[in-house]
């Protein structure tokens, strides 16, 4: 038998999917027919606008799967083995958790608060972990829920340590469990008083929500007072703290909100999570740090050790910027009709990246290495920053906090900065507020060369891929145990209104300065938000759809909740994205009428529309049956009237060039 000590952390298993290969091949060469038979037809034939749309098209959807073959091609899994990591592995690292919030009404305190719950609740050692809140939205009623979940975690977190709960966050727990499913008395009358206590916190929690005269801004919440989402000073809790460095007690609990003015760009998502990395780094400096969204829970209490596996293993990990878990979700539709679960991204594409350089950065359920995100390359993590940085030099790069700048130095020489002389997290609050001050980064590298990169809202895109650029590679955790669950969108509108987010970040990114205009890994995140709204002859109008809605507004009264029996079916409103799949729609429904009326104009010449082209015609009226169906119902079921006119004007300009083509 080997050596427990020499038999690596985690493997690579390299899928092996010959017949998926032939048939995405076959789909190229068809591809490939297709624009060789378009570029030879205009040398007999007089050039035409329909055939310069159909050309681009063609071209444009052959790219996209060129850039997808590449990505799927030698797809891979890692299989992690969690079992030898403490016989390697003489003390188990610190992990930094992070949880970011910036809006209490759309992202209710009740569902951050049980994210941080299931975060306490790992089966880690509890001195090793430290969980930093960043509220962007600086909501008392945020803060008000961690200090009152973190009265309930000391009842909530041997609870499920005692009888080996999995799903550790307290509202999909008692979703899911029911007392009489276990036979143990202790067992049930103790689950009785945790369902009571939760109830308990979660009325609290909603009460002061809507009755905000019901909390006093006195004690620790008097520096609220006054305050606005978009203009308050930096504030730095220390809720909880392990005081005694137990590794059974409860982990350190930071509330951070950075400081923003009117005038200064806060740089959205990136901007907080390069704060909280620098006010983590003061009080823990933990050398691995996990991000999540607020909605994203703890499915697997073990994940951290499976990600530990793939960043500590010695011959493969140490250029590993970033393990990238899958997200998932708890509450998806049946069948996934807007495919808001990402389900084939995930199954293809993120599989397939892991035989290249690793998955993309997908800006949640990832732990990260903190030297690569201070902008450290992988050979420089290998063999350690040789000398320091002058004064002149660490100012230009990391900030003038010399309290940070010490724990930088610390982190590069891989040792603990201020756990190692018995230093608690409380003992750097005034370095901590000084660090998340909002002219802190002016001069700085911070969102250029390190950290999350700036530029656009989708900050994960650019940072993951400086990452790569600079040489590291990245690794799926993919254990068999879910590691998160999060919440799905509910409806087509919330669907929308994610896509469109996603699109105009990634718009912002291939025109940034950080773009990679040749990559592959951004073609691939990008295709797929911009293709979402699209369809072979009408990929042109996607882009122009797109940014218009963007423009618009979003409100929390647009989005659909998808609570209802109804969830599944298709909603519309006036928004400019719909006109797309609604003019598709009626130009292949004119197609159909003129060929069973029999106004093809090229039948007599014995060119005209065959079998193929009908049943391509009928196959997207199939596609588009959701819009079919709107055409005829009514209210959010429907499509809006003028939503109708303008797609059966572009419709029938559409059809009118096409003939004029045609005849010519």
């Amino acid at each position: 038998m080997a050596n427990q000590e020499n038999l690596p952390l985690y493997d690579k298993i390299w899928i092996k999917r010959k017949f998926q290969r032939a048939i995405d091949i076959l789909i190229l060469l068809l591809l490939f027919s297709l624009l060789s038979f378009r570029l030879f037809s205009i040398i007999n034939n007089t050039f035409t606008i329909p055939w310069l749309l159909a050309f681009s098209c063609e071209s444009w959807f052959t790219f996209t799967w060129i850039v997808i073959l590449n990505a799927k091609w030698c797809p891979a899994v890692t299989k992690t083995h969690p079992n030898r990591l403490l016989q390697q592995v003489q003390e188990l690292p610190r992990v930094d958790l992070f949880v970011t919030t910036a809006d209490h009404v759309l992202e209710p305190p009740i569902i951050t608060f049980n994210t941080v719950l299931s975060l306490l609740a790992l089966d880690y050692p509890a001195n090793k972990l430290a969980c930093y809140v960043s509220d962007d939205a600086c909501s008392v009623f945020t803060f008000y829920g961690l200090v009152e979940a973190a009265k309930f975690a000391k009842f909530w977190v041997p609870f499920c340590k005692k009888y080996n709960i999995q799903v550790r966050a307290p509202f999909r727990y008692f979703s899911q469990v029911t007392k009489s499913e276990e036979g143990s008395s202790e067992f049930k009358q103790e689950w009785l008083q945790m369902k009571d206590m939760y109830d308990n916190l979660s009325r609290r929690v909603e009460d002061v929500t809507r009755n905000s005269l019901s909390l006093k801004f006195e004690g620790e919440f008097a520096v609220f007072l006054n305050t606005e989402k978009r203009n308050h000073p930096s504030i730095v809790k220390v809720i909880s703290e392990n005081k005694d460095d137990l590794p059974d007690g409860l982990p350190h609990l930071i509330y951070v909100s950075r400081e923003k003015k009117p005038n200064y760009e806060h740089n959205y998502k990136a901007g907080a999570m390069n704060v909280l990395t620098r006010v983590s780094g003061l009080m823990t400096n933990a050398p691995f740090m996990l991000n999540v969204d607020c909605d994203m829970v703890v499915s697997n209490p073990k994940i951290i050790q499976h990600a530990v596996c793939i960043l500590m293993d010695s011959k493969k990990g140490k250029d590993v910027a970033f393990v990238q878990c899958f997200q998932q979700f708890y509450d998806g539709i049946k069948d996934d009709p807007f495919g808001n679960q990402w389900v084939a991204a995930f199954e293809y594409i993120i599989r397939g990246m892991g035989g290249l350089q690793g998955p993309y950065y997908g800006g949640t359920n990832t732990f990260h290495r903190r030297n690569a995100i201070y902008g450290l390359d992988p050979h420089e993590n290998h063999y350690g920053k040789k000398g320091k940085l002058s004064e002149k030099a660490s100012i230009k790069q990391f900030g003038s906090s010399n309290e940070f700048v010490k724990s930088v130095t610390h982190a590069f020489e891989g040792s603990d900065y201020s756990t190692s002389n018995g230093i608690s997290p409380s003992s750097f609050i005034d370095s901590a507020i000084q660090v998340s001050d909002c002219e802190y980064e002016n001069g700085t590298s911070w969102g250029n060369q390190m950290g999350w990169l700036y530029g656009s809202i989708s900050e994960d895109v650019p940072t993951g891929l400086n990452m790569h650029r600079k040489g590291w590679r990245s690794e799926c955790c993919t254990p068999d145990q879910t590691a998160f669950t999060g919440c799905a969108p509910g409806g087509l509108l919330t669907t929308m209104v994610q896509q469109k987010r996603w699109a105009s970040g990634l718009t912002v990114v291939f025109f940034g300065k950080h773009s990679p205009v040749m990559g592959i890994l951004f073609g691939i995140r990008a295709m797929d938000s911009f293709d979402s709204f699209c369809d072979l002859h009408y990929t042109y109008i996607t882009r122009v759809s797109i940014k218009r809605a963007i423009i618009k507004k979003e409100t929390p009264g647009s989005i659909a909740s998808g609570d209802n029996a109804d969830a599944g079916r298709f909603t519309f409103d006036e928004s400019p994205a719909f006109m797309v799949g609604t003019t598709v729609l009626l130009v292949q429904l004119t197609a159909l009428v003129v060929k069973i009326v029999g106004l093809d104009l090229e039948a007599s010449s014995g060119n005209g529309c065959g079998l193929g082209e009908l049943m391509g015609s009928v196959y997207l009226v199939v596609c588009y049956w959701p819009f079919l169906k709107g055409l005829f119902a009514r209210g959010k079921y429907g499509i809006p009237l003028s939503t109708i006119f303008k797609s059966a004007l572009l419709s029938l300009i559409f059809v009118h060039f096409s003939r004029i083509g045609v005849i010519s």
